[in-house]
Order: C-alpha cells, then structure tokens, then sequence
C-alpha cells in the first residue's frame, strides 16, 4: 500500500490545486493500479486508495465502490457545532443547483475525521439528525485511512485539546474515475462553478 499511496499523493496534489474537467492523459499500464483484475484506475484516481472505511450501517466500504458516479465529497466530523453544518448545507445547496438528471447520478459522500467517536451509531444519529436519504453515504475509517485520504485531498486537519478538529472546509467533486475536478474552499459561494464542473462530468457516463 504504502508504495503505490506515495506516488499517488505526489500526483493528486499536483491535481487537487490544478483542478479542471479535463480528462488527464491515460497512465502506462504498469503505474495505474487494476480494477477486478481487468479495468484499469487512471494514475489521477483517488480510488487508488485501499483503506478500508464502514457506512453508518456497519457495512465495510471502499471508495472504488463510488465508481461510475460524480461524487460529492466531503471531510468533517459528527460533533462539529459550526463549519461542518454550514458545509453540509451547501452540499445540499449544491444537490438543489444540480439538472434533475446529474443529481440523480451523484452520490454525497462525508467522511469523518473523528476515528474516535463517530463510529457506525454515530454517523447513523447524524443521518437521522440531518435528514440525509439513500443518496449520502457516511464513512468512517482508521486514523491513518483518514489521514491517507485527506492527503489525497489535499485537506489539512488537526485534533484539538477539546476532541474537536480544525480542518480545511472543503467541498470536493470527483468525475466518475475518482479524479478531482474541482474544490470549493471556504464556506458559502462558488456553488454555480462547482455544480457546473460536476455537470460536466455526466457525460462519460452516457458514453457506451
């Protein structure tokens, strides 16, 4: 794992801050890691990453699963009492921003911080709490899954004295290889381009 994560972290981060919709040159076959023994992850792929995360069901997950989607993607934690509920009201500003057909497609995806406490039971409360339908999935993992992915991301965060994190407010939107195309930094505005961007990536998907 180790050796395959490296090289990828060196090229997402090139990517994460040169974010675009346009489709990266495909890798040589023996940097990309395979899909089922068959289908190839392009070298941009996030989906390269093998840590193990679980739903808020309980159910073991990988980000690979997420494949053939747009994905809307966003680090926080369940205990969060200020950036992370603004952020999750954008993400559903966003959904609304989105053509009837696009939204259909797209699976939000938060990811906790927190490998502490918000375990399956948690994240299922919060669901429940924020009245998130079949459409979210809600993931946690190990404190180094965590860290592993945020890199990826590009999404600094640090544990503070109270159990509490302060962390880079990030939306991040995924094509459906599981390449970034574009972030929304900050709280509120930028919903426009970034519900543009995730259009634009709807129609590799109608591709035969």
């Amino acid at each position: 794992m180790k050796t395959k994560l490296l090289p990828l972290l060196a090229v997402v981060a090139v990517a994460a801050f040169n974010v675009s919709a346009e489709t990266p040159k495909p890798a040589p076959e023996c940097c990309v890691a395979p899909l089922f023994g068959t289908t190839p992850l392009t070298r941009h792929s996030i989906y390269q990453l093998d840590a193990q995360f679980t739903a808020d069901t309980g159910r073991p997950f990988s980000l690979v699963e997420l494949r053939g989607r747009p994905v809307v993607l966003l680090m926080f934690f369940a205990s969060c009492g200020y950036a992370c509920p603004l952020l999750v009201e954008d993400v559903r500003a966003l959904r609304e921003k989105l053509p009837a057909d696009v939204r259909a497609q797209t699976a939000f995806v938060l990811v906790s911080f927190d490998s502490e406490r918000d375990n399956p039971a948690a994240l299922a409360r919060y669901r429940e709490q924020r009245a998130l339908d079949g459409q979210w999935t809600l993931l946690r993992a190990s404190d180094e899954g965590v860290r592993e992915l945020a890199a990826l991301l590009g999404v600094k965060f640090k544990r503070e004295a109270d159990g509490g994190f302060a962390h880079s407010n990030a939306i991040t939107l995924l094509n459906p290889e599981g390449e970034i195309v574009h972030q929304r930094l900050g709280l509120k505005g930028g919903l426009d381009e970034a519900a543009k961007a995730l259009a634009a990536t709807v129609p590799k998907i109608r591709q035969p």
